[in-house]
């Protein structure tokens, strides 16, 4: 019951994948691609909280868009602050959705609701935009080759 995994790794180096000293596995590409779906979900979340506040959707900026290739570029303490906090937004925005449209099958607008809601989001999202370095720190894109 005490037995111990094999290791394939040298004695006193983290185990292949994984970030040293945080147990954590590092899943590069994939993670970013991950926080790009996720980044994508909220603003389609975002959306319906919009339409339910009466709001006109809008467009999604370069800024806004590329904002999860630009963490995966920069790395470092920001990226791992703009994954937690994608993942604190959906933590959110999907519980207030579910209260918005219980409140819809009820017959009751949404409507203050969902603007309360945005306002929230927008707040969120405008803090995870200031993670973004200025132009001179920002690190080159990667080439996909």
């Amino acid at each position: 019951m005490n037995a111990q995994p094999p290791s394939f790794t040298t004695p006193g180096s983290p185990p292949t994948g994984m970030l040293p000293g945080s147990g954590l596995a590092e899943f590069g590409q994939a993670s970013a691609s991950a926080m790009s779906m996720k980044w994508a979900a909220l603003h389609d979340a975002a959306g319906v909280v919009a339409t339910l506040a009466g709001l006109a959707t809008e467009p999604m900026k370069s800024e806004v868009r590329n904002f999860p290739a630009i963490m995966r570029d920069v790395g470092g303490w920001r990226r791992n602050l703009a994954e937690q906090g994608i993942a604190d937004l959906a933590a959110i925005m999907e519980p207030g959705i579910a209260a918005l449209v219980a409140v819809q099958a009820r017959g009751v607008s949404p409507a203050s609701a969902a603007l309360a809601l945005w306002q929230e989001f927008l707040a969120a999202r405008n803090g995870l935009l200031a993670l973004v370095p200025p132009p001179e720190e920002t690190p080159p894109p990667r080439r996909l080759t």
